[in-house]
C-alpha cells in the first residue's frame, strides 16, 4: 500500500516523462551566447600585425614564458608577479598535469628525488571537489585523500594535522575562489595557514587552481589572500602552483593558461617543459591581449558574462527554493560566482535522484562525481551546472530536478 504522497510523486514523475525532456545540466561549460561575445577575437590580430611590444615575431617559435603584455594583464587578478607568471597553451588541466608528471620525474625545489621513486604518493581532496583534478592523479597512480570542506575551504584543523604527520602526503588541490562545485571562497586564515603550516615533506605542494578568479555574479569583486605572498612570508616560496586560464572568458578551446610560482619553480617547470615545446601560441597571447585590452577591459568584459549568467543561476535558486524551503534535508548552495551549485540531499537518494532523471531525459552529473573514486560516501551531493542551457531551459531543467527529488524522498 502506497502513501497518498508516493502517489503524488509518482504521478508528477510520470507526467514529466510523458514530456520527452532532453536537457543537459551535467558540465561547467559556457553558453553559446557567452562564446559569442569572444567571436571577435578570431579576426585578431590584423593581417600585417604579428608583432608584440617588443617587436617580436608571435609567428615563430620561441618565448616559452609567454607574451609579457597578456601577463601584465592576468598578473593582479592571479594574484602572481608578472616575470613569475607563465602564459601557455588553452588548457590549465594540461598544466596541472604536466606539473605533477613533471615532479613524478624529476625532483622539486626542495625535494630529495622524484616522486616516482616514492613508495607511496598522496595528495589531499577537498570534497566535495572537482572531478577532473581526482582523474589526473588516479592516472597517475597518486592516492587520494579525502578532507571535508567548510564554508571557509578545507578543514585546516584535518589538513594540518596529515600534512605535518606524513611525508608521503606531498600536495593538496585547491579552488580558492568559488569552489568547484560548492561556491566556497577560502577564508584569509585558511589561506594563511595552507601558506605557513609544517609540512613532513619538504617538497609538499599546494596546486592552487584559481579558475574563476574573475567570474563574479554579483557586483562584489570577491578577493582571497595572496598565497605566493603569505608563503614565502612564511618561508615556504616553493610551496604554491597558482594557475587559471581564460577557458571560461574567451574561447574554451583556444584561450590561454597561466602558471605562477616561485622563481625557482618557474626556472624548474621551465627547464622541463622546453623539453616537450619550443613555444606557446603567442599569436593567441597577442590576440587577447587586443581584445582585452587591460585589467578594466577584462573587468568590463566579464560584466557582459554575468548578465548572461547570473539570471541562470538565479533561476536554479528560485525554483529549489520554492519547492524546498520548508525541507531541512534539502539544501543548496548559493555561490557569488563561479560555475556550479550544490544540492545535498538526504543521505543515500542522490544517485536515484540522478538515476530518476536520466530516465526523466535530464542529465546530471554522476552522483559520487565530487568525490575521489567517484564515490560519496553519504550520498548526498549532487552538482548542478546551469550555466550552459538557455535560461528557459534551466528552468524546465530545475523544475524537471525537483519532481525527481521529491519521488526519492517519498520512496525513501
Amino acid at each position: 500500500m502506497t502513501t497518498p504522497g508516493l502517489d503524488d510523486a509518482r504521478a508528477a514523475y510520470e507526467k514529466l516523462q510523458a514530456e520527452g525532456m532532453k536537457l543537459d545540466l551535467t558540465r561547467g561549460k559556457p553558453s553559446a551566447e557567452q562564446l559569442d561575445l569572444a567571436t571577435p577575437l578570431l579576426a585578431l590580430p590584423g593581417a600585417d600585425d604579428f608583432r608584440a611590444a617588443d617587436g617580436t615575431d608571435t609567428r615563430n617559435y620561441g618565448g616559452l614564458h609567454g607574451l609579457p603584455e597578456l601577463r601584465e594583464i592576468f598578473a593582479p587578478f592571479l594574484q602572481v608577479p608578472v616575470e613569475q607568471l607563465v602564459a601557455s597553451g588553452n588548457s590549465s588541466l594540461e598544466l596541472m598535469h604536466d606539473t605533477l608528471v613533471h615532479a613524478l620525474l624529476s625532483p622539486l625545489p626542495d625535494g630529495e628525488r622524484r616522486w616516482v621513486d616514492e613508495e607511496r604518493v598522496v595528495f589531499l581532496a577537498p570534497v566535495p571537489g572537482y572531478d577532473r583534478h581526482f582523474g589526473v592523479c588516479e592516472r597517475l597512480g597518486i592516492e587520494l585523500v579525502p578532507v571535508p570542506m567548510t564554508d571557509d575551504g578545507p578543514d585546516m584543523d584535518v589538513v594540518e594535522e596529515l600534512v605535518a604527520a606524513d611525508p608521503t602526503v606531498k600536495g593538496i588541490w585547491c579552488v580558492p575562489k568559488y569552489s568547484n562545485p560548492t561556491g566556497a571562497v577560502y577564508s584569509d586564515d585558511t589561506v594563511r595557514r595552507l601558506a605557513a603550516m609544517p609540512a613532513a615533506a619538504p617538497d609538499f605542494r599546494i596546486i592552487w587552481d584559481n579558475a574563476y578568479t574573475v567570474h563574479h555574479l554579483t557586483e562584489d569583486e570577491v578577493e582571497i589572500a595572496d598565497v605566493l605572498a603569505l608563503a614565502a612570508e612564511a618561508g615556504n616560496p616553493n610551496r604554491p602552483f597558482v594557475i587559471g586560464s581564460t577557458s571560461k572568458i574567451t574561447l574554451a578551446g583556444a584561450g590561454v593558461a597561466f602558471l605562477g610560482a616561485s622563481a625557482e619553480n618557474i626556472d624548474w617547470w621551465i627547464r622541463l617543459t622546453s623539453k616537450r615545446t619550443i613555444g606557446p601560441d603567442k599569436t593567441n597571447h597577442l590576440r587577447h591581449v587586443r581584445f582585452l585590452r587591460d585589467a578594466d577591459g577584462l573587468r568590463a568584459y566579464m560584466r557582459k558574462h554575468r548578465e548572461i549568467i547570473a539570471p541562470k543561476f538565479a533561476a536554479v535558486d528560485e525554483v529549489l527554493t520554492r519547492e524546498f524551503a520548508d525541507n531541512p534535508g534539502v539544501e543548496w548552495s548559493k555561490p557569488a560566482g563561479g560555475y556550479f551549485v550544490t544540492l545535498t540531499v538526504p543521505e543515500g537518494t542522490a544517485t536515484e535522484i540522478v538515476r530518476l532523471a536520466g530516465d526523466a531525459g535530464l542529465a546530471l552529473t554522476p552522483a559520487g562525481a565530487t568525490h575521489p573514486g567517484g564515490e560519496d560516501p553519504q550520498d548526498s551531493i549532487i552538482r548542478i551546472a546551469p550555466t550552459f542551457p538557455p535560461l528557459p531551459e534551466v528552468r524546465k531543467a530545475m523544475e524537471g530536478v525537483a519532481v525527481c527529488v521529491r519521488l526519492a524522498l517519498a520512496q525513501k
